[in-house]
């Protein structure tokens, strides 16, 4: 599913036919129509020329919620309001101790 819509995003905004895709990736224009529709998982070299040939690249990023501690986050929903304002003003007196600390070299 990703790759259709990587393939198909990419052909629109390069303003393309799948025709004139597959020509410019020297794929067949069915190839095209067959990994757009989800009906063909294409190899990395091959979705990577189509991207290429509609100007476009593949990269990777860091998935979302990686290394973070979603068990912190559901416990500072759980508080209240004033609750939440107490926790993030005693957080700030203690990074400013923190600040003071490290430019005074303790």
């Amino acid at each position: 599913m990703i790759a259709a819509r990587l393939v198909r995003h990419a052909r629109h905004r390069a303003g393309l036919s799948q025709r004139a895709l597959g020509r410019a990736a020297g794929i067949p224009q069915s190839t095209v129509a067959r990994i757009e529709l989800d009906q063909l998982s294409p190899r990395a070299d091959t979705l990577e020329r189509l991207l290429k040939a509609a100007g476009q690249t593949l990269s990777t990023e860091d998935a979302l919620g990686v290394g973070v501690d979603r068990g912190q986050i559901r416990q500072f929903l759980r508080m209240t309001p004033a609750q939440r304002v107490q926790r993030l003003t005693s957080d700030a007196r203690t990074l400013r101790a923190l600040d003071r600390a490290v430019l005074h070299g303790r």
